[in-house]
């Protein structure tokens, strides 16, 4: 039977973006509002991102040629496409960036009339869009123009079909966003809603933290992917580099 899952796989939250700065600096001030010039796909990474991106990119160089993933996912945005390229140029990667799989499934989630807003900012424009998240929780609260985390799941399902279908046996490494992350979790371990949340209660996805899983072909009919680390970020920490963990910049609603 031919192996349905990549042999490897790495879930990698992109570095921190000129949002994720902006953000912060919005709910320091306490506006409403994130100052932000770029639309959301084209923010870029800040100073830190491309140093957490370097990092990483000598955690992958320093793992043996034949453990380096050989095969990339990148979502469309700028931040996630250029720590993929920071971490191709700092020698982790064999895969050109021309060979990089862009794959819109893997975009960020979308936030709708609540883009760019802080709690703040929803609770003084938009109190009805406050209440209906109260009231439906975060995993199924779509905001008008918006994703709920089950959109993301939806279009991550057909993702997950795509990379079994082209890249079983592969070592595959997918460069995308916080929500992507714990939703491909959520898929990967069969894991509920309350489990899902539970762990993203814990704490942020960190910029460059490495969610990563190895094929084990004992479980389950045709083989499952096992986790064997989460949130992994011990790369940066050797390297000295900064150790970011905020939400998006459009994140008061995610």
């Amino acid at each position: 039977m031919q192996q349905r899952w990549p042999q490897r796989l790495w879930i990698v939250r992109h570095g921190e973006s000129a949002g994720n700065v902006a953000r912060d600096a919005a709910y320091a001030a306490g506006v409403g509002r994130i100052d932000i010039a770029e639309r959301d796909v084209d923010v870029p990474l800040s100073r830190q991102g491309e140093q957490q991106s370097e990092a990483l990119a000598r955690w992958f160089a320093a793992l043996p040629p034949g453990e380096r993933p050989d095969v990339v996912l990148t979502s469309p945005y700028l931040r996630a496409r250029r720590t993929a390229e920071i971490i191709h140029a700092g020698g982790g990667l064999p895969v050109e960036p021309t060979e990089f799989v862009v794959d819109e499934r893997l975009r960020e989630k979308e936030f709708g009339i609540l883009d760019r807003l802080t709690a703040l900012g929803i609770a003084q424009e938009h109190p009805e869009q406050a209440e209906f998240r109260r009231i439906l929780g975060k995993f199924y609260f779509r905001p008008p123009a918006g994703e709920s985390w089950c959109d993301v799941i939806l279009r991550l399902r057909s993702a997950l079909d795509t990379i079994s279908l082209h890249h079983g046996g592969q070592r595959v490494l997918v460069v995308s966003h916080q929500v992507v992350v714990l939703c491909l979790r959520y898929l990967l371990e069969g894991m509920t809603e309350e489990q899902i949340l539970a762990i993203d209660r814990e704490g942020d996805v960190a910029n460059c933290g490495v969610t990563e899983y190895a094929f084990n072909p004992a479980q389950g009919h045709s083989g499952r992917m096992r986790l064997r680390r989460y949130n992994f970020v011990a790369p940066l920490e050797v390297a000295g580099a900064p150790l970011t963990a905020e939400p998006d910049a459009n994140a008061a609603v995610r």
